[in-house]
């Protein structure tokens, strides 16, 4: 039988059908809470971009470019942090996050799939743990507890001190006996890191790995971000988790389990090299996210972080700067070391003085000149006693 000219587009249309996305929008911090109007679109290199915006149920449907990698979703609203997410995501619900305002807070979002129904969010920190039975700790919370997939689950610290390391775990709560089980490993698990108005950096669980527990971060004493990405299992469920997060903070076992391979290195390189030619042309928002995808692939870039903590004071993101200074201040390597962790502190000091934090700015400055001679770093001291009356 020959195709009819309206068979044909009949099957044209239900191919099409097949590859439209369908995704969710839910506020990050307020349980169920759907966002409407939001932005979302998807890019794919040398295509079009396909754009719609999410509806009253914070649903969005479109037709795509077929659900794969090589596409990337990005979701924007006014007040809230740009989300960004490469693909598949057919299905996802993704949760967008209110900017913060203090310069030392941070915002974890985890997100999975359908299965398995209950994963659950852990802070530890000195004197502090919080999870869905503890959900307020000192000046850090959990916003948010998903019991039935998807997420999202949140934990915000308000704002980080200074004397303390910040352990972040994901637990597979629905197999919390099951030590070996590797259905967290299957579980499509993200979890979105924001600063100020930023999303920093984006985890995502490896494949095929065994253990009930996926301990994702530490930020240490300084603020620095270190990667662990490490696949541990328990018999003990909640009980079990605090127990381990407790002997790493307690022994300080911060080594990371992340293998950069040589590919992903040049990969990352590629995006730094991408992130710069933006930078000269003055598109900083666009720099910005090479930068950080340069970071995403190589999370031990150092140059990548300088190059992001220079774009973020073009884009008046404090917070932003300064968690990406101090980044490539503990990366810093080779000859030009010093001169690398000088102007990081200056970088660093600056913006603590534009926000009035005299006593921070002070130490940074005078940070700076302890791995450099040069004569801002001598006026920023001597500026920073008069506002402090020393």
């Amino acid at each position: 039988m020959k195709k009819t000219f309206f068979t044909s587009l009949l099957l044209l249309c239900a191919s099409s059908e097949l590859f439209a996305e369908r995704i969710q929008i839910l506020s990050a911090v307020t349980k169920d809470k759907t966002i409407s109007n939001a932005e979302v679109i998807l890019q794919k290199s040398g295509k079009t971009s396909k754009v719609t915006h999410s509806k009253s149920n914070g649903k969005a449907i479109f037709s795509g470019f077929g659900d794969t990698e090589e596409s990337t979703l990005i979701i924007k609203k006014s007040g809230y942090s740009t989300l960004v997410a490469q693909c598949p995501c057919d299905g996802l619900t993704y949760a967008l996050s209110p900017n913060m305002k203090n310069l030392d807070g941070l915002r974890a979002v985890l997100t999975w799939g359908k299965h398995p129904s209950d994963l659950d969010s852990h802070l530890a920190y000195k004197n502090n743990h919080i999870f869905y039975s503890s959900k307020q700790g000192t000046k850090a919370h959990l916003d948010v507890d998903d019991t039935n997939s998807y997420g999202p689950e949140t934990i915000t610290i308000v704002q980080r001190q200074e004397d303390k390391a910040y352990l972040y775990a994901v637990q597979d709560f629905t197999n919390g006996t099951k030590n070996s089980s590797t259905l967290l490993s299957a579980s499509g698990a993200t979890v979105h890191v924001y600063i100020g108005q930023t999303l920093m950096r984006t985890y995502k669980v490896k494949p095929r790995k065994v253990g009930n527990i996926w301990v994702v971060f530490v930020i240490d004493e300084e603020g620095v971000f270190h990667d662990i990405d490490a696949y541990l299992g328990t018999t003990n469920s909640s009980s079990g988790v605090k127990k381990i997060m407790k002997e790493i903070l307690t022994s300080r076992d911060f080594a990371s389990q992340v293998n950069i391979s040589d590919i992903d290195k040049s990969r990352a390189e590629s995006w730094n090299d991408a992130g710069e030619r933006a930078y000269h042309k003055k598109r900083y928002e666009s720099a910005m996210y090479k930068y950080q995808s340069a970071i995403n692939i190589n999370p031990n870039y150092g140059q990548a972080y300088s190059n992001l903590g220079l774009v973020f004071q073009r884009l008046h993101r404090s917070a932003e700067a300064i968690w990406a200074n101090k980044k490539a201040i503990k990366l810093a390597s080779g000859v030009r070391t010093k001169e690398i962790k000088a102007s990081s502190y200056y970088n660093i000091a600056k913006v603590y003085e534009r926000q009035h934090s005299y006593a921070k700015a002070l130490k940074s400055y005078e940070n700076a000149l302890e791995n450099k001679e040069h004569p801002a770093y001598h006026k920023g001291i001597k500026r920073m006693k008069r506002k402090l009356g020393r």
